[in-house]
């Protein structure tokens, strides 16, 4: 039995393998995931065959790429978040009023996921997207969201994700600890390009009753 269940965690996991390698690309052929993957062409085919039959990959010749059913799960799980239509208005008036990128983050897993962003006429493209994931640190609302935990909820995550940053640096856990107290003291956060080269931000947490999956 125990054997069983490993067998069926090996073949999810190697079903998320492919999807993972999708999801960074513009679309793969089998040859091309069998060697980013390191495995057997006929492996990666069975996969493929599996995700294509539901829906979660198309091809185009020989290229995959992920499905539709993707923005069907999203939908769903955006729905979800009973604050969902409150979040994309504020969002929207914030980037019209400001003319710059606004956005909406959670955090999930000890990471930050964009739950909604829109752009302003003045807005600085950036590559964020919704369902897009990062360090919390690297991000003013990440850090927002950090300064609201417990510093044993912080450490957990720090153990869990470390504390590199997106260009290859990284900063200690004491300095994470002071710029946290400095975020709680003043009400919001700062980004000063950790995330994007020559892009600031500011980023405040939401403390109100919001449900979120």
């Amino acid at each position: 039995m125990e054997n069983t269940l490993k067998s069926v965690a090996k073949t999810t996991e190697t079903s998320l393998q492919v999807v993972e390698s999708l999801r960074g690309s513009d679309g793969m052929t089998i040859a091309e995931l069998s060697e980013h993957l390191e495995l057997a062409p006929s492996t990666v085919h069975r996969h493929l065959t599996t995700l294509k039959k539901h829906g979660y990959v198309v091809h185009d010749g020989d290229v995959y790429s992920l499905g539709l059913q993707f923005l069907t799960v999203g939908g769903q799980i955006q729905r979800r978040v009973t604050a969902y239509p409150m979040i994309k208005e504020k969002v929207d008036a914030l980037a019209d009023e400001t003319g710059e990128r606004a956005q909406f983050l959670v955090e999930e897993n000890g990471q930050r996921v964009y739950l909604y962003t829109e752009v302003g006429q003045s807005a600085v493209q950036t590559g964020a997207h919704v369902g897009k994931r990062g360090p919390l640190h690297t991000s003013a609302a990440g850090k927002a969201i950090l300064a609201n935990y417990d510093r044993d909820r912080v450490e957990s995550i720090v153990d869990a994700r470390g504390l590199d940053g997106v260009h290859g640096d990284s900063v200690t856990r004491e300095e994470l600890f002071d710029e946290l107290e400095r975020v709680r003291d003043r009400g919001y956060a700062f980004n000063r390009q950790e995330t994007t080269a020559g892009v600031h931000a500011v980023g405040a947490p939401v403390t109100a009753d919001v449900e979120v999956p």
